[in-house]
């Protein structure tokens, strides 16, 4: 089963899609971000994601999305782009048919190291580990990271809280 692991944002949105297979085994299968100009109107950000992602979901066809919750965010300014980005992301994987997942963030670090309370470092030290990589950005080590939960969720041996 290929999965689609998203990290939403406005100026950069992180892609990683894995393989899992029955044994639950995981292959990287492709990565990458899409990348929105500052200078751009929102409207054209946004189309130029739902553009961009919809090339990679028909290019890969994958069976499900992981697609982050949005947590509390200070910044209120920085949080309605991610809201919105997130929105047209989460409306471009269901007009390409994928199922759909939404962890939190609390889900997703629980899953991936066993701590909820996880720091950045701890996270991608582990999907590399998990993953057999180097050394990603954080928008790309998210979406790998996202992946691989979505990779326990169908996991029929893996139970979470």
């Amino acid at each position: 089963m290929l999965i689609l692991g998203i990290d939403p944002g406005l100026a950069t949105v992180g892609i990683g899609i894995i393989e899992s297979d029955a044994k639950e085994a995981l292959r990287v299968i492709d990565y990458c971000t899409i990348e929105t100009a500052k200078g751009n109107a929102n409207a054209d950000r946004l189309h130029e994601i739902a553009n961009d992602l919809s090339s990679i979901i028909r290019k890969h066809h994958p069976s499900i999305a992981v697609i982050e919750k949005l947590y509390f965010e200070t910044n209120q300014k920085t949080a309605m782009a991610v809201a919105e980005a997130r929105g047209v992301i989460l409306l471009t994987c269901a007009n390409e048919g994928l199922s759909i997942i939404e962890p939190t963030p609390l889900e997703l670090k629980v899953a991936v190291t066993g701590d909820g309370k996880a720091d950045k470092r701890q996270m991608q030290n582990m999907i590399n580990r998990m993953l057999g990589l180097d050394s990603l950005s954080d928008d790309v080590a998210d979406a790998l990271g996202l992946a691989i939960y979505g990779s326990l969720m169908h996991s029929s041996q893996v139970v979470l809280p």
